[in-house]
């Protein structure tokens, strides 16, 4: 199983970025994917996910209404579109996969594949 992160950079406040995860050789039984940060000094913390089949979305409250959760199973990919950035946006974005539930989870704890991490600059 392979998980690799990009598009992160540097934006200013208010601007957007896109983030890919292109993954490979998830197993049968993958039942959704997410988006998680670690920001400077801080503990790594949920940020969005989605069901594999595209039908269900679950996002932090932090990033309602301004990050928006996508994928493309044809080109195993998964998404995270980033609008009206803030300086607190700032942090290392993983993209993560799990096989063990049947619902939308957001703990950690349930995911078992895990990118590598893409970082995110958001200057005010």
């Amino acid at each position: 199983v392979q998980l690799q992160a990009s598009g992160g950079g540097m934006v200013q406040a208010g601007g957007s970025l896109r983030l890919t995860c292109a993954h490979s050789n998830l197993p049968a039984g993958t039942n959704a994917m997410a988006w998680f940060r670690q920001a400077p000094g801080k503990e790594r913390e949920f940020v969005a996910a989605i069901k594999l089949s595209g039908d269900r979305t679950h996002y932090a409250d932090s990033v309602k209404g301004r990050f928006t959760v996508s994928i493309d199973n044809a080109k195993n990919a998964l998404f995270l579109q980033m609008n009206s950035l803030k300086a607190e946006d700032t942090a290392v974005y993983y993209c993560a996969a799990e096989t063990r539930t049947y619902a939308l989870a957001f703990a950690e704890k349930w995911y078992d594949y895990w990118g590598q991490g893409t970082l995110v600059t958001v200057s005010s």
